[in-house]
């Protein structure tokens, strides 16, 4: 990275970050240990829950939550397409059939009554995502849920702080999980953790996390090589807890700070009829995990990939956010192993042809954030001008 790129994003990481990590690392104590329980307690606590278990990542905290709610081969979940591959990903990981609906093209979330069409005997679950933080139709889905007595599971990985009609996010599903990689609000290097009010679902995921050690054991109250079921070793490591406690003492601050950046990004670009911008409900208060806008309806995958491609070449992080999971190649081919047909899902398909993520962190200046959107502007130009030449 020269000295002159504007990145996609960056950590915030301060001095009360590397005291508590210090601290954690001269403890001598450094699996296992208090900073992941106070860790667990400030993110439940946060998310509106009685119970945090702190993992390894956001996949891994998925992967456990379906684990240990008994979803497997014959089962399925509903989900989006308009996600990070992991949210679909670990569906497949415990056997069971990752069922894609399309998507609402404001909030880019599943769209409600897709989902509830979707819904079928063998359905145990819906994995339902807040895109980019995104919150809305959280409350319709636990309705659906509801009424058809499966469990709603809520990726909420990139939205930590987030709220929906005053509702942190994380309480809407039986369980929630929120993913710490550097580029989300808060971050632990690596890490995730599962919320729930759920007591006996936190212990069987403590358990799973932990090579499936039993409570006792996992406690120090039993034998260490006691184990009650087939588990892995998805823990969080005290280091990253130091780091995590330290970052959810300043989530606050560092959400302000995001929300500073992106009304820069919209006071700046909400004249250009070319970008769309991020669509925010009323009844909901984000945390900006990134900022995503789209090309207008005109432009097609080609161009918007030229686009990113200029702006990488002028040294602005830019990225496509997100293609769609159920194109890529190993799912296409994972359709096709089952003898089944790759669903056509428009609205999610001409909204990931469409989309780029701007550089987006807490430290991000008004000239900053200004150089950017030239660059997006130039480059868009450079588009509407090829556009000209080849018709």
């Amino acid at each position: 990275m020269s000295e002159h790129e504007i990145p996609l994003s960056r950590p915030d990481i301060g001095p009360l970050e590397e005291r508590l990590v210090l601290e954690a690392l001269r403890s001598g104590r450094l699996s296992i240990g208090p900073m992941v329980e106070r860790f667990e307690r400030d993110v439940a606590r946060r998310a509106g829950c009685r119970e945090g278990v702190a993992v390894s990542s956001g996949t891994c905290g998925l992967h456990l939550v379906l684990l240990a709610l008994g979803i497997g081969p014959g089962d399925e979940v509903v989900t989006t397409p308009f996600s990070f591959v992991a949210s679909a990903n670990v569906i497949l990981h415990v056997g069971a059939t990752p069922v894609f609906v399309d998507i609402d093209p404001k909030s880019l979330n599943a769209e409600p009554a897709q989902i509830e069409a979707a819904i079928t005997p063998r359905t145990r679950a819906i994995l339902a995502v807040e895109a980019f933080g995104n919150p809305q139709h959280m409350d319709v889905y636990a309705q659906i849920a509801a009424k058809h007595e499966i469990q709603l599971i809520e990726d909420c990985c990139e939205a930590l702080g987030t709220t929906h009609k005053g509702r942190p996010c994380g309480s809407f599903g039986r369980a929630g999980v929120f993913g710490f990689y550097p580029n989300k609000q808060i971050t632990t290097g690596e890490g995730g953790m599962i919320v729930t009010d759920d007591e006996r679902l936190a212990e069987r995921c403590r358990s799973l996390r932990n090579q499936g050690r039993d409570a006792m054991a996992a406690g120090g109250q039993g034998s260490w090589l006691r184990h009650a079921r087939l588990g892995y070793n998805y823990r969080m490591s005290e280091l990253q807890a130091a780091l995590g406690v330290a970052q959810m003492e300043r989530l606050d601050e560092l959400i302000t700070a995001r929300q500073r950046v992106a009304n820069m990004y919209v006071a700046r670009l909400a004249g250009n009829t070319d970008v769309i911008l991020p669509t925010v409900s009323a009844e909901s208060s984000p945390s900006w995990f990134v900022f995503v806008v789209r090309l207008a309806a005109e432009y097609s995958r080609e161009e918007r990939d030229r686009v990113i491609q200029g702006m990488r070449n002028h040294e602005v992080g830019c990225a496509d956010y997100f293609p769609c999971i159920h194109q890529q190649a190993y799912f296409v081919e994972w359709f096709e192993r089952q003898g089944r047909v790759v669903p056509s899902l428009p609205i999610a398909e001409t909204v990931a042809g469409r989309t780029l993520a701007l550089p987006f962190h807490t430290k991000l200046t008004e000239r900053e954030v200004d150089l950017v959107c030239q660059t997006l502007e130039v480059m868009i130009q450079r588009e509407q001008f090829s556009r000209g030449g080849r018709h």
